[in-house]
């Protein structure tokens, strides 16, 4: 610190910006930005939408004690429970080993391990990547967390924390398989399920302090930096125009599209999406210079390549995940932030802009090449409305094939709707818990947020969290975003780190629960 400020660098700059701020404080602009703040925030206090997110509902309020989520925690920890009865009956042996105190170590760090198989996860190229590592690590990263709890008496699986929605999800896609149209193309995807199933259980259950919040936030964000710095080197060796991609006849002049380590342009914007946000998070919360220096970094690599995806549903979501983040994080710079906007949107590269007039451009192949897909999706939903298809993209696309509903030019792959494809795999009540329980993140999340004794690093990551799932959310009116396995689980991932965040924010801000004894 110290170095920082004695620097030349800083001695001609803090002048400058000392009288910068002085002369905006009392400027004209500084009024009007500070008036429309407080008639918003006077405005948000007594709305019914406010009012509405603060109250907690009737089914919240009962999950936790309930005794289905009794019963369902009970029997996911049965082995840790097993465990612990075995550490009680030796206990004198476990504690003067030293192997034991070792694998005792590891276990009860096992957030730093989940960081660093996101982080593998994240930067494996394509073309060496196979879904079978992440179901592999994520089971072994399960079976550690039965250990968590070995010398911790009373220790269990967190299910409560998850909330009554995201359970009941949990439990279609486990019905959804048996009742599938066709069971035999849906058991791979249940693997893919069950992969994210796991984390969000081993993140929710395993992450006890702020620390553990800040180390998966500082790994995302490096996997941020990487693959958008190798899309960065994509771009400065030349890709060609894949005219899968873009419509040539409508976007003349823009480059290819990159896409870093994933083999598709879409697929890695909506990876940016969901990491740009925890990175933002990472930048105002890291307790370094040189994490702030690395998050920065980060944040500017990710928005450029982004800016290169060229991909429009995320560019929208974006934007909806930086309107979430600033409403969230200080509403008063909610003008500044329209300001700041519209200053970006004027300086845009033409063939950004250009993509952008495209989206309501129905000559655009790429755009009007999605209605057969929805026309296909509704008319099965007709007919196999509370069932659907079975798990998986597969399943679905051979249920439309098989009753001959696509009329599109090329063959059906999937719908490119999030909520059309879920309700094509898991039926009427798997949307509901799916929608329910993503909004009952998002609620809890505002409320996390708003919490004063919350711990900065908690709130700046539950922000970061829930902007990056409703911007996803929004983006997936255009794309199925789980079409490829690894986005998928880089997606619950981030769920995971906002319900994590959510979790110790409710613990911080009442009374401390006596922590149990070995």
């Amino acid at each position: 610190m110290e170095v920082v400020q004695s620097s030349v660098l800083v001695r001609l700059l803090l002048p400058a910006w000392t009288w910068l701020r002085e002369r905006y404080a009392y400027s004209l602009l500084a009024k009007v930005i500070r008036g429309i703040a407080r008639a918003w925030s006077q405005g948000c206090a007594g709305s019914a939408l406010v009012g509405f997110v603060a109250r907690e509902g009737l089914l919240s309020r009962c999950w936790k004690d309930s005794v289905l989520c009794r019963v369902l925690t009970f029997l996911i920890s049965i082995p840790a429970i097993l465990l612990q009865l075995l550490y009680r009956a030796g206990r004198e042996v476990f504690e003067h080993s030293v192997a034991a105190r070792l694998v005792f170590s590891a276990v009860e760090n096992l957030p730093l391990v989940v960081a660093w198989l996101m982080l593998l996860i994240m930067v494996i190229p394509y073309e060496q990547w196979n879904n079978a590592y992440s179901f592999a690590g994520f089971l072994f990263c399960f079976l550690l967390a039965q250990f968590t709890g070995m010398r911790r008496k009373g220790w269990r699986l967190d299910l409560a924390s998850l909330g009554p929605w995201l359970v009941a999800f949990m439990g279609m896609i486990f019905a959804a398989w048996p009742l599938s149209a066709y069971p035999h193309l849906s058991t791979r995807f249940l693997a893919f399920y069950l992969t994210c199933i796991l984390c969000v259980i081993v993140v929710v259950s395993t992450v006890e302090t702020w620390e553990h919040l800040l180390r998966l936030l500082s790994f995302s964000s490096l996997a941020l930096l990487v693959m958008s710095l190798y899309a960065m080197v994509q771009r400065l060796q030349g890709l060609e125009v894949n005219p899968s991609y873009v419509d040539v006849s409508v976007n003349e002049d823009m480059p290819s599209r990159v896409f870093s380590f994933f083999e598709n342009p879409n697929a890695f914007a909506e990876v940016l999406l969901l990491l740009l946000p925890l990175a933002v998070a990472w930048l105002l919360c890291a307790q370094s210079w040189g994490g702030r220096f690395l998050a920065l970094v980060s944040v500017g690599a990710g928005c450029v390549a982004m800016a290169m995806t060229y991909s429009r549903a995320s560019w929208v979501g974006l934007v909806v995940a930086a309107a979430v983040f600033v409403v969230l994080w200080n509403r008063k710079l909610i003008p500044l932030g329209i300001f700041a906007a519209l200053v970006v949107l004027a300086a845009l590269p033409d063939t950004v802009f250009n993509r952008i007039l495209t989206i309501f451009d129905s000559s655009d192949t790429s755009t009007s090449s999605r209605f057969p897909l929805y026309y296909a999706a509704a008319d099965f939903l007709q007919q196999r409305p509370i069932l659907g298809a079975g798990l998986g993209t597969d399943a679905v696309r051979q249920a439309i094939d098989d009753l001959n509903l696509f009329h599109g030019h090329d063959r059906f792959v999937h719908c490119h709707d999030i909520y059309l494809q879920v309700w094509c795999e898991t039926g009427l009540v798997g949307l509901i818990t799916f929608v329910g329980g993503i909004f009952w993140t998002l609620k809890r999340g505002c409320q996390a947020a708003a919490r004063a004794l919350c711990h900065p690093v908690v709130r700046m990551a539950v922000i970061g969290g829930v902007a990056a799932l409703a911007g996803t959310m929004v983006c997936g009116i255009a794309d199925y975003i789980w079409n490829y396995p690894r986005v998928m689980l880089i997606f619950w991932f981030v769920c995971a780190v906002a319900l994590a965040g959510i979790r110790l924010a409710a613990r911080e801000s009442t009374p401390a629960e006596k922590e149990p004894t070995p």
